[in-house]
């Protein structure tokens, strides 16, 4: 087996298993929560206890629904909702511009819920006691807050909450929210009594069991997200579970302090609930599990302040709660300076070509105006990048197929005489200035490449229900259209996604994928062992069933990458005095020439 065959069969092996387990791992469609499902009974959240070098509040779970309590309206030009009085919590919140599937008729997507739903997921803020109170003299879950100001919360029309122990504390909190998904929560205590206490501000973001539809694929990070002083932390609710017993937490917890800046939340694949506290500010991250009860929690703790009679003390906090559209996470990375707020969305291991990929395309989405076009055009811009080191290996193929014959005879005349065949084979590729590594190049450049757009697909919001044209509505999901029902002219439905039949029965983008695969191998060097021409000649059609479940648009990628890979390989090849006969091959089908001719041709030159 010649070195050129050898390293073009491991390279093209290689990307078959690593595309084969990404395949394996492809997760279905996202389950659709009813929104009109029963409602279950769950219990709240622990209470956060005091930072270090004070007395600990109790932690506790209540088992019981919460009563019922009056309500503020949230009504922006994203998002609409509602705010529960009791603890002042942000608890009902949906996203005007997302449905959860692409019928007409579907609901909008539910990012929060309050407790006595399915699901419960809410924020609630509040204050610590520390010297001279107890937890009866701050305000809690279960405090019900008064409305000072305010009606509905929207754009530059915020609220304003109070409440007031017996010590003479006066408790406010000025809600406002950006026309996005930004919340401000401005908490301010007032000492009007006579003796001085000290207390401490938190956040929680709390969630009651696994989100439904949890996807749980190591391609996919969901769970819980921070960073603290530049250090980026990702844990799944599995690694959550796993957490140690810290019992003055009255939980599973882990806690970090951070000197300067940080953010820490939850993410789903397209949307998060995250704290954000003040900037530059020391604060402390906890991360908490609460075995009993099935609560996953997120905190942010600002240090213990002291309150002197007549004082009054400020804190605030941000909360981001919807989806992660780039732009506008960027935006707020940049605007409220917050340091790495973009790292939120989950680039990957290949984050170094993710995020310029990502930013390429989405320059182009907004030039075109059409994702699936803005994919084809990234392509083009790609193959252009890395078209100087294309050019030699296409040149070099070139070469390689000029040599088929002299290969050939090669081989005949060293019998099996191995050793003697590999070294004239390395003299010829000497003589003749051919390196047969280099038309392995394509296939290792189009490797991490095609690991980055799967990845930027698979995650980043732009790309859900992105349509490209005619019947391709999504992007981000396989193409629908089947064989089974001859891509919609039998009047039955195409297999669900998913299902056996759907990888037997695929769509018409991954057929068109198989025949520009097997179009460009035409034009590549032949192996002369039977064994690697047989893996070549089936591996177009394998890749065309191994890709039928993968993204549309990532299938619209890989065909583009083919036409123009093949139109580069011809033109290159013409231009160094080589004439594929690719239509004669493509009239033949997977005959091969015999190789009696061959054989003649190297009997002729010996005479």
């Amino acid at each position: 087996m010649d070195d050129q065959n050898k390293n073009l069969l491991l390279a093209t092996v290689l990307s078959f298993l690593v595309i084969l387990v990404w395949f394996a791992v492809f997760p279905p469609e996202e389950a659709v929560v009813d929104p009109n499902a029963p409602a279950a009974v769950a219990q709240t959240e622990t209470a956060p206890a005091a930072p270090a070098a004070t007395t600990a509040a109790p932690a506790t779970t209540e088992a019981e629904p919460l009563p019922e309590a009056p309500r503020l309206t949230v009504d922006t030009p994203a998002l609409t909702g509602s705010i529960s009085l009791l603890g002042g919590r942000i608890d009902d919140l949906s996203l005007k511009g997302y449905k959860e599937t692409l019928d007409a008729n579907s609901p909008i997507v539910r990012l929060l819920s309050p407790v006595g739903e399915e699901h419960p997921y809410y924020a609630v803020f509040g204050w610590g006691p520390g010297t001279g109170l107890t937890a009866d003299d701050v305000p809690g879950a279960r405090t019900e807050w008064r409305v000072a100001g305010g009606g509905t919360l929207a754009p530059d029309a915020p609220v304003t909450l109070q409440w007031q122990n017996t010590k003479g504390l006066t408790f406010t909190r000025e809600i406002s929210v950006d026309d996005k998904f930004m919340f401000t929560v401005k908490d301010s205590v007032q000492n009007t009594g006579s003796a001085a206490v000290s207390l401490f501000p938190y956040g929680i973001v709390a969630r009651h069991g696994q989100p439904a539809g949890l996807q749980n694929f190591f391609v996919l990070h969901e769970g819980m997200v921070s960073r603290t002083d530049g250090t980026l932390t990702e844990q799944k609710y599995d690694d959550l579970m796993e957490l140690p017993v810290i019992e003055r937490e009255g939980a599973q917890a882990e806690v970090v302090d951070a000197g300067a800046d940080g953010w820490i939340g939850f993410t789903d694949k397209y949307w998060m609930t995250t704290l954000i506290p003040e900037q530059g500010v020391p604060f402390t991250a906890v991360t908490k599990y609460v075995p009993g009860a099935d609560i996953y929690q997120t905190e942010t703790r600002k240090p213990v302040q002291e309150l002197a009679a007549g004082a009054t003390v400020t804190a605030t906090t941000r909360l981001f709660a919807g989806a992660k559209e780039w732009a506008t996470i960027r935006a707020y990375e940049r605007d409220l300076s917050i340091p790495g707020f973009i790292d939120s969305i989950d680039w990957g291991w290949f984050f170094f070509l993710t995020k310029p990929i990502f930013a390429v395309l989405h320059w182009l989405n907004a030039v075109i105006g059409n994702m699936g076009l803005a994919i084809i055009a990234l392509t083009f811009f790609l193959k252009f990048l890395v078209l100087p080191l294309a050019y030699k290996s296409y040149v070099s193929m070139a070469k390689m197929k000029e040599l088929q014959p002299e290969l050939e005879a090669l081989k005949e005349r060293a019998g099996e005489d191995k050793q003697k065949l590999q070294k004239e084979m390395m003299q010829l590729y000497k003589d003749k200035k051919v390196n047969p590594a280099a038309g392995c190049l394509p296939i290792l450049i189009q490797i991490p490449i095609f690991f980055a757009l799967y990845k930027v697909i698979f995650v980043t919001i732009e790309l859900r229900h992105a349509p490209f044209f005619g019947w391709l509505k999504d992007l981000s999901a396989p193409d629908p259209s089947s064989i089974y029902n001859l891509f919609g002219l039998l009047p039955w439905a195409a297999p669900a996604h998913g299902s056996f039949l759907a990888l037997i029965f695929i769509g018409i983008l991954p057929i068109l994928l198989g025949i520009t695969m097997w179009l460009q191998q035409k034009l590549n060097p032949q192996p002369t062992d039977p064994v690697q021409q047989q893996v070549f000649a089936w591996m177009p059609w394998i890749f065309m069933f191994m890709l039928g479940g993968f993204a549309s648009g990532l299938v619209v990628y890989w065909i583009t990458n083919n036409i123009i890979t093949f139109t580069q390989q011809y033109l290159i090849m013409r231009s160094h005095g080589h004439k594929p006969d690719v239509f004669g091959n493509i009239k033949s089908g997977f005959k091969k020439k015999e190789p009696a001719p061959v054989a003649d041709k190297s009997k002729k030159a010996r005479k």
